[in-house]
This record gives structure tokens, C-alpha cells and sequence, in this order.
């Protein structure tokens, strides 16, 4: 009997040891999770809002969808613009012209690593894509572009979506957006930086 009860006694401080391990694992994984998960999902952020400025310098606007960023950033062209002193008034250094000329908006995506054909996607998101919104709106009496491309925690962190993290970081709401731009001005700032 008295073997019994020490076994029991000894499996109980085992299960007890055990819960007490996880209690301190949880937290550590789910904010390493969290840490490395933002970084990458910022980092596509930061490469559509690339694509969109892209997009912004061919048409004035930016894209509504992917489809129409990718469709105008692989057939378009990008206009790039140098100052030179006018050939034709030498002694006047006030007097500039503007010479444009155009080079493939496929090549500058391409130079700077940008896969369009993954751009929407949000990492670890399972295939879920980033919502966006495009308009013109009237700011200081100006009919200016906006976007807005968001994303959620809850769509990328999987099985640390719960709330339940929130107790773990005070700062964590599933529910929360992880996007830049903004509807209602002409910003193109990440709500992370």
C-alpha cells in the first residue's frame, strides 16, 4: 500500500512538473512565434506597398486588386525623369528641361527581387490573400489616391490566434490589423513603423 501511495505521489509531482513547464514554454514559443511571423508578414507589406508605388508612378493611381498590379507592373512601362540645363539657352542656369524616358516596370520588379506572383499572399495565411482598398478621395479640397492593404493577426499566427495569448502579451489582439495606408488620407505608413 505504501509502494502505492509513492508512486502516486511521485506521478502526481511528475504531472505537476510537467504542467509547470509548459506554463513557462507556451508563453516563450508563442512570442517567438508572434516576433517571427510579423517580421516576415512585414516584409511582404513592405514589398506590395513597393508594387503599389510602382503601380502609383505608371497610372496616378493605385491597383484596386492584385490582379490589375500585377497585369499593369508586367506590361508597363515606368517613367523616369532627369533635369538637364536647356541646350538651347546655355548662359541661363536657371533654364532646365525635363527629359523623360520609360524603361519596363517588369525589369525594376525584377531588380528588386519582388515575386509578383506571390505578392498578395500573407505568409502563413494558407493561402488567404491580403484585402485591399484603392479610391481617389478629396483631401484639402484635392483629389488625391489612397490604399490600404491589410491583413489580421488571426490569419497568420494559426493555433497562437487565440485570445487566450492576449495574457501572455498584454499587447496581442487576434482581431487586430496588421496593414499600411490609409482610407481616409494620403499616407502609405504601416501601422508598424
Amino acid at each position: 500500500m505504501k509502494r502505492i501511495i509513492g508512486l502516486l505521489l511521485i506521478l502526481g509531482v511528475i504531472i505537476l512538473a510537467m504542467l509547470l513547464i509548459n506554463s513557462i514554454k507556451e508563453p516563450i514559443m508563442f512570442n517567438n512565434v508572434k516576433s517571427n511571423r510579423e517580421i516576415t508578414v512585414i516584409k511582404r507589406l513592405k514589398d506590395v506597398r513597393t508594387a503599389q508605388e510602382i503601380y502609383r508612378d505608371i497610372t496616378g493611381q493605385f491597383a484596386p486588386s492584385f490582379d490589375t498590379l500585377e497585369t499593369v507592373l508586367k506590361n508597363g512601362r515606368v517613367p523616369v525623369y532627369k533635369a538637364v540645363q536647356d541646350p538651347n539657352n546655355p548662359d541661363d542656369p536657371e533654364a532646365i528641361i525635363y527629359d523623360t524616358s520609360y524603361y519596363r516596370a517588369i525589369d525594376t520588379i525584377r531588380a528588386l527581387g519582388l515575386n509578383l506572383d506571390s505578392l498578395r499572399l500573407v505568409p502563413y495565411g494558407k493561402g488567404k490573400e491580403f484585402e485591399v482598398f484603392a479610391d481617389t478621395i478629396e483631401y484639402q479640397k484635392t483629389k488625391v489616391p489612397v490604399v490600404e492593404v491589410t491583413t489580421y493577426y488571426k490569419v497568420f499566427m494559426g493555433k497562437y490566434a487565440d485570445p487566450r495569448f492576449a495574457k501572455t502579451n498584454s499587447s496581442f489582439d487576434p482581431d487586430a490589423p496588421l496593414k499600411f495606408g490609409d482610407r481616409t488620407k494620403p499616407s502609405t505608413s504601416g501601422n508598424w513603423e
